[in-house]
């Protein structure tokens, strides 16, 4: 399935640009835009010898967005961010996360690269010969949370900005998600759309059918002084306001809630549940979360049916693992949360009852791709969520025998740790 990225002068104007990663033909998945900004995706059939593809994506857009538009943005001036990118013996895949972050049209941003618990010298070496700009600093003990609380402490920035060495940011994705502090005093956290940069693979497709990583095309803003109606489990369905390829925090808030939880995320018996941790944190201590979908990154999925096993298996452990973490972090929660657990679970099982009854057609938001959601793949999603307390144990017990300790102290700013560049800007 190809992927296209069309933008439009209106839903009814010209084409101003159209890219796409493959011959425009058979199955595309398109992102439409507006003027730049993003207002929906559609899936067409485009037929072999079609003569201009962009037009008849045009089309069909014209016809299954009919009354989308983006609203109305005042971007102010952004704060000064430091982006962290976590990475382990990635190299090549992380040279063109590293091209696409060094072109973001932000006037006043760093790029700091954490390396954790690098085998080889080969991402120092890219670093030192290809990107003399970016800041690298080296995380020994592996985990991802640890490794952005690394990142952290060497960072310059009034905004933390985090996302994988596997994306390809759009130029205007470091302002658009970081404008909003500047904005709106009380907001803590920022996270934005993430959409696939390829879908050449069954697993691809699949991932991407039951939802993906997006969260949709409407700005939303979360206040803990104002809980959603209909979201019996606010605020510790952590899913729904984010992924940690795309998010952005105020610099004070996150290092007041302590930052990442080094004992959860990809790299610890864990397995995830990071970024979910700190969400929750930033909301519990009475910040805003804001959602926009005008901070685009393009993920690179996983290909293979065994990656998308692991996934999903990690997802249901780093759910009850980022729960687990809260409890013991933070134990004056756990009444908030089991009160919540009755009302939660009953709302889980309409949404399963409901996929369940999709499941003979296509789930997910791009429709008529006839992939449906395997069984399999929710039992192993189950089986992590058993796991996942087990796992969090077992990430503590393995930093206590290294550091001494159950986990790390609030991550503050440091000198200039590592070896460093200057700035990107």
């Amino acid at each position: 399935m190809a992927v296209a990225d069309l933008d439009l002068d209106a839903l009814d104007g010209t084409v101003l640009s159209f890219r796409c990663d493959d011959v425009p033909e058979g199955r595309v998945h398109a992102l439409v835009r507006l003027r730049g900004r993003p207002v929906g995706t559609v899936l067409a059939h485009l037929p072999p010898g079609t003569g201009d593809p962009a037009r008849a994506l045009a089309a069909v857009a014209r016809e299954r967005l009919a009354g989308r538009a983006p609203r109305p943005v005042a971007y102010g001036t952004p704060p000064r961010t430091s982006v962290v990118v976590a990475t382990r013996e990635r190299a090549g895949v992380l040279s063109g996360a590293l091209d696409s972050l060094l072109a973001q049209d932000h006037p006043d941003y760093e790029v700091v690269v954490v390396d954790n618990a690098p085998r080889t010298a080969a991402t120092r070496e890219l670093i030192e010969a290809k990107y003399p700009g970016v800041r690298y600093v080296r995380e020994d003990v592996p985990g991802l949370a640890g490794a952005h609380n690394r990142g952290v402490a060497a960072a310059d920035g009034e905004v933390l900005a985090f996302t994988d060495d596997d994306v390809v940011a759009d130029p205007h994705w470091l302002t658009a998600l970081t404008a909003p502090f500047a904005a709106d005093a009380r907001i803590g956290c920022v996270t934005g759309l993430i959409l696939p940069a390829r879908l050449r693979t069954p697993a691809q497709i699949l991932l991407e059918s039951h939802g993906g990583f997006a969260k949709g095309f409407t700005p939303r803003t979360w206040d803990p002084r104002h809980p959603p109606a209909g979201e019996p489990l606010f605020p510790f369905a952590a899913g729904s306001f984010g992924s940690g390829a795309n998010m952005a925090f105020r610099a004070t808030a996150l290092r007041a809630a302590g930052g990442f939880d080094p004992a959860t995320g990809t790299g610890t018996p864990a397995r995830g549940g990071d970024d979910l941790y700190a969400f929750v944190r930033v909301l519990t201590a009475g910040h805003r979360l804001h959602y926009t979908p005008d901070a685009l990154v393009w993920h690179h999925h996983r290909e293979t049916w065994q990656d998308l096993r692991a996934q999903a298996y990690g997802y249901g452990a780093g759910l009850t693992a980022y729960l687990t973490a809260l409890v013991v972090r933070r134990p004056d929660l756990l009444p908030a949360l089991l009160a919540r657990l009755p009302r939660g679970l009953a709302h889980a099982r309409a949404m399963t009852a409901a996929r369940g009854a999709a499941e003979a057609g296509t789930p997910g938001a791009h429709g008529a791709q006839g992939h449906p959601w395997p069984r399999g793949l929710s039992r192993l999603e189950r089986l992590g969520m058993l796991y996942g307390p087990i796992g969090y144990a077992r990430a503590r017990a393995r930093l206590r025998a290294r550091t001494g300790a159950g986990g790390t102290a609030p991550p503050r700013r440091t000198g200039t740790p590592g070896t460093e560049g200057g700035g990107a800007r």
